[in-house]
Order: structure tokens, then C-alpha cells, then sequence
């Protein structure tokens, strides 16, 4: 049977976008994507108790201060987390950099490293890790830097073509624009509804994607943080569609056929020049789209908050080792 997921497949590389391995078993996505909130639910989910336990003794036996502990924890849960995802993903995982880093080029630079040499004493090369930075110019000059490590990036909380352009001066592998946060903008500011095909999000990561193709950029557009299956749709043909289990699992029970809506040959009717991205002009630019600037600003604190809730969950259990 021809399912929804079987035939976007066809057309756009899935990523599950979940930390339950079951999950990604079940929906055979190529790679996989995590930040703090999927894996603070999945640190309490009882079928990684093992798992997590393992982590902490091999923490707590390790030299460190005790005042460095619950972030060496963090560390390599995450890794651990990605290491185990990768047994079951053909391709990679994005692991993410803490978010109160936003704004820090050289925290970003540091910790991006120590994530990849954890991955990289556990035998795994780091083509196989995207690391998961916000883009605000510091996490996109972050990205450059790591570039020149042979570090990929994956730029997440993406709501503008001006981030877009940035990063793709920047050579960044990938980035992650948002398309359901921007509806959820929209919709709170107008008090509209949009069908798909005029959902501001699809817009957006159509127009970015246009962008990239028309002036033959490399870093690949990753649609995120979806709000149903129509959004999805009206994105097959994009380089990847990062999709939650619970739409994943609708995608997979629909029967039924998808038309590819982007592809690289589709770009003529794009009308934005080639424009360039200094730091000047990103601000002036961002700072110009309410949208982007509030969702961003939004987006680290709600991160930041997923961060301090995920250290509160490590601290107490490493209390309890």
C-alpha cells in the first residue's frame, strides 16, 4: 500500500525528530535529531533507566569537580543518546550545544568540540554528527569556525531568509527552519487561519529554499517543528523534512499519493536578488521582522528552560547513584 510516508519519502530524506528509539526503528527515518526537551522525556521514560544509569556511575567515577559534574553528565547522556541512535539511523544524528551559549562564540566553538570528542573516543567518525547551534550571529560565526574543524552544523530556531543567507555564507552544512513556530505566530497576531499552501511557515521555508537553489548554494534546508500533515505536504521535494512520531505515525497509516512541490529546477519564479549578509545587515534585517526576532528570542529561553529542567532531572539522579 502506497502510504503518505512511503511516497514523501520519494522526494525528501525524513528525519524523525524524537530521542524513543522505538520510534525511529519503527519509521526507518536516514537521520535523527535531539535537543534537551526529547531527551528529558526520554531520560524519565522507564525503558532507559539502564541506560541513563550506566551514563552517571561512569560519571561519577570519572575526575572532575563536583561543581563540573551535572554538565559532564549532560555531555554524555547527550552522546550517549546520539551514539545509540546512530546504531539504528543510516546517516546522522544532531546533537545540540546548550542554548545559554546563543550568544557566545567561543563557548559555542568549546563545547561543540567536547561533544565531538566524546563521539569521537566512542569510535564514531564525526561525519556522522551535525551539531545543533541557534542562529543568532554568534552561533552562525560559531558554525564557521567549526566548519574549519570538518565540524558540521546544523543551524536551528530558523525563521528568516536573512538567517538563511547568513548561513549559507557561513558554509554551514544544514539548518532547521521552524515552520509550525512561525504559523503559531501568525496566527496569535492575526487571529487568521491559513490552509497550507498559504501557511506563512511553508511560505517562508519555500522562499529559502528557492533562495539556495537559484544561486546554487550547498547547505541543505531541513523543514522543522511541523503543526500537521499539510504543512509537510506542501514541502515534499525539500532536502529534508524532520517530522515528530506523532505525525510520522499519521503519515504512515494515510494511503494515498504526494506530488513534489520543490525541487532545484523550480526556482524561476523566485524574485529576491542575491544579497550579502554582514553583521550590520543581519541585525538591521532581523531586527526588521518582528516575527523572526521575537520566535528567536522565544526560542532560546524556551531552550534554556528545557536545559535547567534536563540538569534538575541529571542532578537528582546523580544523587541517587
Amino acid at each position: 500500500m502506497n502510504t503518505l510516508l512511503s511516497q514523501l519519502k520519494q522526494f525528501s530524506v525524513i528525519v524523525a525528530d524524537t530521542g524513543d528509539f522505538e520510534s525511529i526503528r519503527k519509521y526507518q527515518p536516514r537521520d535523527a535529531t535531539t535537543n534537551p526537551t526529547l531527551l528529558q522525556k526520554a531520560a524519565d521514560m522507564a525503558e532507559y533507566a539502564e541506560l541513563v544509569q550506566r551514563v552517571l556511575r561512569q560519571v561519577k567515577k570519572s575526575p572532575q569537580p563536583t561543581s563540573q559534574e551535572v554538565s559532564v553528565a549532560m555531555d554524555h547522556l547527550a552522546v550517549a543518546f546520539g551514539i545509540e541512535i546512530l546504531k539504528i539511523v543510516p546517516n546522522r544524528v544532531s546533537t545540540e550545544v546548550d542554548s545559554r551559549l546563543s550568544f557566545d562564540v567561543e563557548g559555542s566553538v568549546a563545547k561543540a568540540r567536547q561533544l565531538i570528542s566524546l563521539y569521537e573516543a566512542a569510535g564514531v567518525a564525526r561525519e556522522r554528527i551535525l551539531i545543533k547551534v541557534a542562529s543568532s550571529w554568534e552561533g552562525i560565526c560559531a558554525a564557521r569556525r567549526l566548519k574549519k574543524d570538518k565540524i558540521n552544523c546544523n543551524l536551528t530556531l530558523l525563521f528568516s531568509l536573512p538567517q538563511a543567507i547568513a548561513c549559507a555564507e557561513a558554509e554551514v552544512q544544514l539548518i532547521s527552519p521552524f515552520v509550525g513556530r512561525i504559523l503559531d505566530w501568525f496566527k496569535k497576531n492575526t487571529a487568521k487561519d491559513y490552509p497550507p499552501t498559504e501557511d506563512p511557515g511553508v511560505v517562508s521555508v519555500t522562499q529559502i529554499y528557492k533562495y539556495y537553489k537559484k544561486y546554487g548554494y550547498k547547505t541543505e534546508v531541513m523543514g522543522a517543528s511541523f503543526r500537521n500533515v499539510g504543512e509537510i505536504l506542501e514541502l515534499a521535494g525539500c532536502d529534508l523534512l524532520t517530522i515528530s512520531p506523532t505525525l510520522l505515525d499519521e503519515l504512515q497509516k494515510t494511503p494515498g499519493t504526494v506530488a513534489r512541490k520543490l525541487s532545484a529546477e523550480s526556482v524561476g519564479d523566485l524574485d529576491v536578488p542575491k544579497m550579502h549578509m554582514d553583521e550590520k545587515t543581519f541585525r538591521w534585517m532581523l531586527n526588521e521582522n518582528q516575527m523572526a526576532t521575537e520566535k528567536l528570542s522565544e526560542g532560546i529561553r524556551t531552550f534554556t528552560a528545557d536545559v535547567i529542567k534536563l540538569e534538575k532531572t541529571i542532578e537528582r539522579k546523580l544523587a541517587e547513584v
